[in-house]
């Protein structure tokens, strides 16, 4: 009884951050270069979050969000839908990877300094849980590991608000200047 409590618990936690960050966040879009320039990873972050920056529009379609990001360390939230259903009647594969490389990739972003970028080069995940819109949301963290001056990597992990583990991944990194 008291693990469903939790998740009951940690489910309406969860709704209220959501809705407290999608009041204020801008709308979806794309940040123009000159909006950026100067800018390091968490200030990108606390622009989108203040909502003087656009929010993704990659969120808007599949239906997620970031909800916490601090230097080396973002956590996503998403809300998977019959719309993001395969042929078999789960979550597609996509879905989770997309989720997931957004907590890694974002981890990294957030631990970069002003005039630095990265790209991902390697995205490996492990799905070790069907995913159905059962599960009301899910919850992607991702966590630095390594943060050079030319690689990054970072591992993340897709949890339910019980706990349980639906899929991981570690992505590689390629970090760059973007000053010209």
């Amino acid at each position: 009884m008291s693990k469903t409590i939790d998740a009951e618990a940690t489910l309406a936690r969860w709704r209220e951050e959501e809705a407290a960050i999608r009041a204020r966040r801008g709308e979806p879009g794309v940040a123009r270069p000159e909006q950026v320039a100067g800018m390091s990873g968490m200030q990108v972050f606390e622009a989108m979050f203040d909502g003087r920056l656009p929010s993704p529009p990659i969120g808007t379609t599949l239906d997620f969000l970031p909800v916490h990001i601090e230097p080396g360390f973002a956590v996503f939230q998403g809300k998977p839908g019959f719309q993001h259903y395969n042929p078999l009647g789960t979550v597609h594969g996509g879905w989770f990877a997309t989720l997931l490389d957004s907590a890694v990739g974002c981890a990294v972003h957030s631990s970069l300094p002003a005039g630095k970028g990265y790209t991902t080069l390697e995205l490996k995940i492990n799905i070790v849980r069907a995913l159905t819109d059962k599960v009301p949301l899910v919850r992607a963290e991702g966590r630095v590991v390594h943060g050079g001056n030319q690689v990054a990597t970072a591992e993340g992990r897709l949890v339910g608000p019980d706990g349980k583990l639906y899929a991981h991944a570690t992505t590689t990194c390629l970090v760059f200047d973007t000053r010209r």
